[in-house]
């Protein structure tokens, strides 16, 4: 369920033309470490890094630097989430792009409809699960995020490289398919506020922004009705992999506990602050089985901006309005 046998597909020896196959949401570093350099295998590092601007608010770095100079996977290309994977035009950081600039980034990143993809992190792999849920999102699904990240790759003693690498030539276009049930907007989110849509939101966030604590917004607090499923607490402290599939049952348990029950396979929607911890929470829900899970893309930084959207705080106050 983890992405940790290594025998998912033929051994790279036997490889021809073919992209491996993959099989799971994740794919550990061994799996790696065996099919890397295979024919129609891209190896993607989507690396992001956060910073505190100086009024205080969260701000986001490329993290194509420490790729050249701290190193990489060996072949790895870098795949720039702030600026390429998200649209530029956006009010909020990370929105979602269109369809086709989706397209053209990833053509630009010698990946086309035969290719298999792993892409990591250097951090607890939410930025890669960000990654996998735009490709899932538009249409492609022969798509893993590496189990440990880089971090783990690192840890094995595993081949590291610096400098830049250039994408491969020659592919041809990505044909995108959206698959629009895995967003929502904040009009959805209100439906489920307000009891007019059945689903259970799940917040992503840690748990003191999650209760009003913390937090770099103007108004802090989470979604009322939501359950807390902090991301960060989906992997091992130890390896830094997703956590087995007992421990991450345990994790969603107040998400099942619920009278929505998780048989029911009725909509889960994940959000965060800008939609990156929540697609660690939808990749976990997948792992688990759930097949009817969303992202809530704006997240609390759209919702908090609206002075009419009710927040929740547990924290000695209360941001309801």
């Amino acid at each position: 369920m983890t992405g940790s046998d290594p025998d998912v597909s033929r051994p790279s020896s036997q490889l021809t033309s073919a992209s491996p196959l993959l099989l799971s949401p994740l794919v550990s570093t061994q799996w790696l470490a065996d099919y890397l350099g295979s024919d129609g295998l891209v190896v993607l590092d989507a690396t992001v890094l956060p910073y505190t601007q100086p009024n205080g608010r969260a701000g986001y770095l490329s993290g194509h630097e420490t790729y050249l100079v701290g190193g990489h996977i060996p072949g790895a290309v870098f795949a720039d989430l702030v600026d390429e994977l998200s649209d530029p035009d956006a009010r909020l950081p990370f929105t979602r792009p269109s369809a086709e600039r989706f397209a053209a980034a990833v053509a630009a990143l010698g990946i086309d409809n035969q290719t298999s993809v792993v892409v990591y992190d250097a951090s607890v792999g939410q930025w890669a699960a960000r990654v996998w849920w735009l490709f899932r999102a538009f249409g492609y699904d022969n798509v893993s995020v590496l189990d440990g990240g880089y971090t783990r790759w690192t840890a094995d003693g595993r081949p590291t490289e610096l400098a830049h690498v250039e994408p491969r030539a020659g592919v041809g276009e990505f044909t995108v398919t959206e698959r629009p049930e895995l967003w929502v907007d904040k009009t959805d989110v209100e439906a489920i506020v307000n009891g007019s849509a059945s689903g259970t939101l799940v917040c992503g966030v840690p748990p003191k922004e999650f209760s009003g604590e913390s937090g770099s917004r103007a108004r802090l607090g989470h979604i009322p009705g939501s359950v807390s499923v902090p991301a960060g607490r989906l992997v091992d402290r130890e390896t830094n992999t997703v956590l087995g599939e007992n421990a991450l049952r345990s994790a969603f348990a107040p998400v099942f506990a619920t009278d929505r029950s998780a048989a029911s396979q009725e909509r889960i929607v994940t959000y965060c602050a800008g939609g990156i911890a929540a697609a660690s929470d939808a990749l976990a829900l997948t792992l688990l089985g759930h097949r009817n899970v969303a992202i809530y893309d704006g997240s609390l930084n759209e919702w908090a901006a609206d002075p009419e959207s009710q927040l929740v705080a547990t924290a000695g106050q209360s941001t309801a309005v």
